[in-house]
């Protein structure tokens, strides 16, 4: 139904300049308590998709072509990131971006101070990220620089979480960690999902455990989507695993595209 629609991304192109297409026609909802994944290749469209639902892309030497997305009926094209944060659009880049010479508590400070927290409500709210992520605890004094990437993750997801998100949007969590650190990692997210009603937009590579946790998936190819279902019914299917494994190709080709302005935009 319209009304538990959360985010709303419809028909969205994107470039980099000078005429590089990214995204080319891409729709997906993600509706209220829903985990969706967007799934693919390296270089298949996915942080383009999440940088312009964060309105990141003019960042990156990125436009948006034409289409639109909304989060909760707002324009997101039409507000600044640090608004849409606010808002309760939370965004984990690819590859963490801790600040390293912080310490891993006070890289999770940031976001309550991102949130206009006041000092008893990040205290408060510090605890329950330590009680999510237990290793955090005993690293909470050590620069995030010198602890582990699975750690750093945790950090980065944490200082997220500090924000108090309504959609919490991930860049390839799994990127460089464990494979039992990855599967810890996405359980902890599920658990968020299914005990607070979290509402997580997530991309990646490792499509085996994306579809594992998602309720539903979207399968992006050179900027266009695919293929769309049910997560467990993606898991089964032979083109799916085909495309996984190297042995054939969805065939998508992009169109060229000019550069929409958006007035208004940050």
């Amino acid at each position: 139904m319209q009304a538990d629609i959360q985010l709303a991304i419809e028909n969205i192109g994107a470039i980099y300049h000078p005429a590089i297409v990214a995204l080319h026609g891409v729709s997906v909802t993600v509706r209220r308590g829903e985990i969706v994944a967007l799934i693919g290749a390296n270089g298949a469209g996915k942080t383009t998709a999440l940088k312009a639902v964060s309105n990141l892309l003019q960042a990156e030497r990125g436009c948006i072509t034409g289409g639109a997305i909304r989060f909760e009926g707002r324009d997101v094209l039409r507000t600044s990131p640090d608004k849409l944060v606010r808002l309760g659009l939370v965004q984990v880049l690819e590859g963490r971006h801790c600040f390293l010479t912080l310490t891993v508590e006070e890289n999770l400070v940031t976001g309550g101070i991102a949130r206009g927290s006041k000092r008893t409500q990040i205290a408060h709210d510090l605890e329950r990220i330590y009680t999510i992520f237990p290793r955090l605890r005993a690293k909470r004094r050590v620069p995030s620089g010198l602890v582990s990437g699975g750690e750093q993750q945790m950090a980065a997801i944490g200082r997220a979480l500090m924000s108090h998100p309504k959609l919490l949007v991930l860049d390839e969590p799994s990127m460089g960690l464990a494979p039992k650190t990855v599967q810890g990692i996405f359980q902890t997210l599920k658990d968020l999902n299914e005990s607070e009603g979290l509402s997580i937009l997530v991309a990646e590579q490792n499509s085996t455990i994306a579809l594992r946790y998602a309720h539903r998936a979207i399968v992006l190819e050179n900027g266009v989507a695919v293929l769309e279902g049910a997560a467990h019914e993606l898991r089964g299917r032979e083109d799916v695993k085909a495309f996984y494994l190297g042995e054939g190709t969805f065939g998508a080709k992009p169109k060229e595209a000019a550069c929409l302005s958006v007035a208004g935009s940050v």
